[in-house]
């Protein structure tokens, strides 16, 4: 874990916050960002945080929305102590983080977010506003993007771990393009055809996601990582040489996978805001499992996939077969 020191600020004595390891200056296009709470009264420009909530995926949602809607209400940021703990370790994110402390003594306004952006976020009122749900859409921040892919740079030693990796992948190709694969299964293939009238990815799709990148590109190599992976090996085709089974699925540690992913040059996802993530951070194509829910969803209530899935990336429709006949996974 990073070695994290605390701050005192001078202009507000209860509050205490933590700095973020390796700061760095902002880049040219990161000219609009909020005052330093250390150069304005935090009673006057207030303080806003987001519930931390979920795996990586979502933090990683829950931090950008927070960056976004800050500075577009005039606020300053701060992130929860088991955000920090989440995602610094990987990432050279720069917000504050709050002490537990001053966090149960801020009269805190909760304030809920449905998953995609609405013109009234961008007149929240509440000087202590505490942002709430599970938000994970590029509508809140794509405008910030060079912002957003700065604030989730990795570590240099992160960066060296998962290039020496990609780079033992390559032999003796010449023309290598590195496809990241992310294939989520563990308790969505349950929870998706009982709760949700939805399927995960299957074989057939998964064929068809890397069939478009052998046709297109010279030598791919497809660098495989899943909760699922036994399920992998058995269902994906790695005879021909250019398939590697390389994550180890831990749920609980999964910024080795997470590295990995991002390093590659193009994305083939399956469901969940993991697979999202790699494709929004990795900015190559992006194949994604489109219409894996029945019309009458629920979750199409609060998911909205135009808002999940960028314009520009690729949709294999799933096959909703199974989910008909009552079978799935």
């Amino acid at each position: 874990m990073l070695e994290v020191r605390e701050v005192t600020l001078l202009l507000s004595p209860d509050l205490v916050w933590f700095p973020t390891a390796r700061k760095r200056l902002p880049s040219p296009n990161a000219m609009d960002r909020s005052p330093s709470p250390s150069t304005t009264s935090t009673t006057e420009q207030g303080m806003w945080t987001v519930n931390s909530a979920g795996r990586l995926g979502n933090q990683m949602g829950e931090y950008a929305t927070l960056y976004a809607l800050a500075k577009m209400n005039g606020r300053q940021a701060y992130i929860l102590p088991q955000m920090h703990q989440q995602l610094a370790p990987l990432f050279r994110i720069t917000l504050p983080v709050l002490s537990s402390d001053v966090v149960q003594n801020i009269p805190w306004k909760d304030y809920g977010l449905h998953d995609w952006m609405s013109e009234e976020y961008r007149h929240i009122e509440g000087q202590y506003v505490r942002l709430t749900g599970y938000p994970c859409s590029w509508t809140f921040y794509h405008h910030l993007r060079q912002e957003i892919l700065q604030e989730f740079s990795f570590h240099d030693h992160v960066k060296e771990e998962a290039n020496r990796y990609l780079a033992r992948l390559r032999g003796q190709r010449r023309n290598v393009t590195y496809v990241g694969v992310h294939v989520r299964r563990g308790d969505y293939v349950q929870e998706m055809p009982k709760f949700w009238k939805g399927v995960v990815a299957d074989k057939a799709y998964l064929e068809k996601a890397m069939g478009y990148f052998r046709a297109k590109y010279q030598e791919p190599v497809f660098v495989v990582t899943s909760n699922g992976m036994e399920w992998c090996r058995e269902n994906i085709d790695a005879s021909r040489g250019d398939v590697y089974f390389s994550g180890d699925g831990k749920e609980s540690s999964p910024g080795r996978d997470f590295a990995l992913l991002a390093h590659c040059n193009h994305t083939i996802m399956t469901i969940g805001t993991f697979g999202i993530w790699v494709g929004y951070l990795v900015g190559g194509e992006t194949i994604y499992l489109a219409n894996y829910m029945l019309p009458d969803s629920p979750f199409l209530k609060i998911f909205k996939p135009e808002a999940a899935f960028l314009p520009e990336w690729i949709g294999i429709d799933a096959d909703l077969s199974p989910l008909r006949r009552g079978t799935s996974g």
